[in-house]
């Protein structure tokens, strides 16, 4: 099954896709950050563009165990996209995302440039390494 990931930021929105068996994750694109309207009507037609089975958008939570500013966010994103897609759309814990892709593209010596692409798939890994259990 192909999934689609979503990292949401202020400015940019971060894609990734799996592979058709739905194993390897990897970065799609960067889209700019235009209205959480658009933003989903893009999105939806990107992954049924690319056949996606559903979409995996990411949710932070704080401290408390609770969805933080940017988590509460994604959960409007992601209530946007369930009314713009028949794709099943379901939320998806990924606080520090970003780091760990940081992380990895300073261990491969890449520059930061597509790093929001890149969280998607760290993101999208893990919910694809969680659902192949």
């Amino acid at each position: 099954m192909r999934v689609l990931a979503v990292d949401p930021g202020d400015k940019r929105i971060g894609l990734a896709l799996s592979d058709a068996s739905g194993t390897i994750a990897s970065p799609l694109q960067v889209l700019a950050h235009e209205s959480r309207t658009a933003d989903a009507a893009r999105i939806a037609a990107l992954a049924a563009e690319h056949a996606a089975e559903r979409i995996i958008v990411g949710q932070a939570f704080g401290e408390d165990g609770q969805p933080n500013y940017s988590g509460r966010k994604a959960a409007r994103l992601a209530g946007a996209l369930r009314a713009a897609t028949s794709i099943p759309v379901q939320l998806w814990e990924e606080s520090f995302s970003t780091q760990e892709a940081l992380a990895a593209r300073r261990a491969l010596g890449a520059g930061t440039q597509a790093i929001d692409a890149s969280a998607a798939a760290v993101i999208l890994q893990g919910y694809l390494d969680e659902s192949n259990r």
